[in-house]
């Protein structure tokens, strides 16, 4: 039976709720409602006082799972929107991440952000803030672009001893389907060649996965063979598969939905140039959405994050360097 993105979301967090009695969700409406988007639909009833409704303050949400996480237990916490998860930064970056290092305790909690962005969303639900976690030692940031990761990874993030910012995005929740739930996972931390190329290397990671795979079938038809990077995690990353993939190929584009300044885009093309600077036969390239706030309209928000076709049109332009 298929099973979508978002139900192997709800089926990892059924699964260590079940398994591991410190477990417990808490976040807005995620017991009795199920969750702005659902992913926690049925669980509170079949996980009685596990799964509970917090108030409408992300700061208190956060600032409650590290104390909770002090004395042992490990909160699932689920921000409505990505974008919200800006009123809890302190306590993210400056209690949780800190705290092993500060204490020698452990913290192990995991932050859900329904990330990216959808038609009409606009620029208060539409974030990817990948990018601002991960400057962050002692935060774990997964990037799940596929419902078997979506599914290991969360199980794997729960059971860490390391706070995990676990990025989710919500244009995959209905749109991706599988087959199944996987029995095997790839370790989080490394990436994964989606579709393997000898002309270009192009690293990515979640919904643009699926952008760059639609690319590189398309330019195939004209005699291109495009390799696909699935970063998986952001922080860690997978340097060595990057490096390995550009020695195959000697030309990379990295593609990302998130603001351009300072984002995961500029760090994999600042690793290539500083380990891999001789694998290359062209300029390193970056691609992601429009330096601005994200727009409302439909056709600006098009306009605003990369497509397949802006893509493409970078693929192109770099394969001709």
């Amino acid at each position: 039976m298929a099973i979508t993105y978002l139900e192997a979301i709800r089926e990892a967090q059924a699964k260590v709720l079940a398994e591991n009695d410190t477990v417990y969700i808490y976040g807005q409406d995620v017991a009795e409602f199920g969750g702005a988007f659902k992913a926690t639909k049925g669980l509170a009833e079949r996980f009685p006082g596990r799964v509970v409704d917090s108030p409408i303050s992300e700061d208190a949400m956060i600032g409650s799972a590290v104390g909770a996480a002090i004395e042992g237990m490990r909160p699932i916490i689920e921000m409505q929107f990505a974008d919200f998860s800006s009123i809890a930064f302190n306590q993210i970056v400056n209690q949780a991440a800190t705290l092993y290092y500060r204490t020698g305790t452990p913290c192990p909690l995991v932050v859900r952000l329904p990330s990216g962005g959808t038609e009409g969303s606009g620029p208060f639900h539409s974030q990817n803030l990948e990018s601002i976690y991960a400057h962050y030692p002692g935060l774990v940031v997964m990037t799940p672009a596929t419902v078997d990761d979506a599914y290991t990874m969360f199980i794997e993030a729960v059971e860490l001893d390391d706070p995990v910012i676990f990025c989710e995005h919500k244009f995959l929740y209905y749109h991706l389907k599988s087959e199944g739930l996987p029995e095997e996972n790839i370790p989080f931390g490394r990436a994964r060649i989606a579709r393997a190329g000898r002309h270009a290397t192009v690293v990515t990671y979640s919904a643009m996965v699926h952008e760059c795979l639609q690319v590189a079938r398309d330019l195939e038809a004209e005699g291109w063979d495009i390799e696909i990077v699935d970063l998986r995690s952001v922080k860690p990353i997978d340097t060595d598969t990057i490096l390995a993939s550009v020695a195959r190929t000697g030309r990379i584009l990295a593609v990302g939905e998130g603001f351009p300044w300072g984002g995961v885009t500029a760090e994999v093309v600042a690793r290539v140039v500083s380990d891999g600077f001789h694998l290359l036969d062209a300029p390193p390239q970056r691609h992601n959405c429009r330096d601005t706030p994200i727009p409302y309209h439909p056709n600006l928000w098009k306009a605003h994050r990369p497509t397949a076709q802006s893509i493409k049109d970078a693929v192109r332009g770099l394969l001709h360097r």
